[in-house]
């Protein structure tokens, strides 16, 4: 039987117009090089995160004082946070995590191009138009995911949490490592939550949920979207809780279309 068949999966490398068949350890060759000009894409990036340092931390920094858009847009009291420092390597090692971390997210599309590209010739000619869709989608819900926690969800965050006293007589002393930890854990945990529509979408593709389940079980949602709400902001706040809340329910109700869509295709 000829192996250019129609609907024939070959096992070779992301490189067009190939018709050789590759074994296990050539397509461990072909992905260490993935992987290689991944790393390389990542360090690039990093280090010119890293030599820009004023500009970078002038965007992560900028939530903590009532110059920022969001506070403005609220009409929010004047206020500042003043950031400390208590170790003696502290703000360099906080200074290439932060260029570390804007480097992977800057590189990120090359490193799923990079992903793709090796896996796409095992896949089928309507299975790599599938997946360049769900890939697109993850990659834009995770951003999303992450501005809407650097512009809503850390900002009213960080003015009730810095502002917060017991006593005018206990002045807050917040960390530089405590401000960006925060900063970059809710991003992570935020870029994640967002990632539920896409999650749901692939589980209904598979059949294994759907969207009158989802729809049947709406109030079970809404009371772990309150608990997921809760953990992301650790706060008391209420309005900071239903801020959070909010747009993960919309993503529930957004997850309840996507399956339906898909469940009528299908």
């Amino acid at each position: 039987m000829s192996h250019n068949m129609k609907g024939d999966r070959r096992p070779s490398p992301p490189l067009e117009g190939s018709g050789e068949v590759f074994t296990f350890w050539d397509h461990l060759d072909v992905l260490r090089s993935s992987l290689i000009r991944m790393g390389v894409a990542v360090v690039v990036f990093a280090a010119a995160a890293f030599l820009l340092k004023d500009e970078l931390f002038a965007v992560v920094l900028a939530p903590r004082s009532s110059d920022f858009v969001t506070y403005r847009l609220l009409g929010v009291a004047p206020f500042a946070i003043r950031l400390m420092n208590t170790g003696l390597t502290e703000q360099f090692m906080i200074h290439m995590r932060t260029a570390i971390y804007a480097g992977l997210l800057t590189a990120s599309p090359y490193i799923l191009y990079e992903l793709f590209r090796f896996v796409s010739p095992a896949l089928y000619q309507n299975e790599r138009h599938y997946a360049v869709w769900i890939v697109g989608a993850a990659y834009v819900m995770f951003l999303t995911g992450t501005l809407v926690n650097y512009f809503v969800v850390f900002p009213l965050t960080v003015r009730f949490l810095g502002t917060y006293q017991v006593s005018p007589d206990v002045a807050n002393m917040l960390t530089l490592q405590s401000y960006v930890d925060t900063l970059l854990g809710m991003s992570l945990v935020m870029g994640v939550v967002f990632e539920l529509p896409v999650v749901c979408g692939l589980l209904g593709r598979m059949g294994l949920i759907s969207n009158t389940l989802m729809a049947e079980y709406r109030r079970h949602a809404v009371v772990a979207i309150l608990v997921v709400a809760a953990i992301i902001t650790p706060t008391t706040d209420v309005f900071t809780l239903l801020v959070v809340a909010l747009p993960i329910y919309l993503l529930y109700e957004l997850s309840i279309q996507i399956v339906r869509i898909t469940k009528r295709n299908k």
